[in-house]
């Protein structure tokens, strides 16, 4: 079964930047991808980024341009640099996996706050 701790969150002034982290442990050969979603208060939880174990992308178009997610499989992580930060950045951010049998995980969650 796989586990996942994020770390990274902070809060950071608009125009700054933030790198989350997320390590995966526990049945890490069956996930198929990986990636980071958010959850601001009184809204959804919505996708920023995914990486699939080939290292394909996907970007919600908000963040595209602003943020990169990357992968490393050597260290069974995923990284997400997030870049010139607006105060709508500001949510929960949770990483991500899905394994090849279907099941998802979630990591706890990392606050990021945009705000001056």
């Amino acid at each position: 079964q796989v586990q996942l701790v994020e770390s990274g969150g902070g809060l950071v002034q608009p125009g700054g930047s933030l790198r989350l982290s997320c390590a995966a442990s526990g049945g890490i050969d069956s996930i198929l991808r990986m990636g980071w979603y958010r959850q601001a208060p009184g809204k959804g939880r919505e996708l920023v980024a995914l990486v699939w174990n080939r290292g394909s992308t996907n970007y919600a178009d908000s963040v595209k341009g602003r943020f990169t997610i990357s992968r490393d499989n050597a260290k069974n992580s995923v990284d997400l640099q997030m870049n010139s930060l607006k105060p709508e950045d500001t949510a929960v951010y949770y990483c991500y996996s899905l394994a090849a049998h279907g099941s998802v995980t979630w990591g706890q969650g990392t606050q990021v706050t945009i705000s001056s």
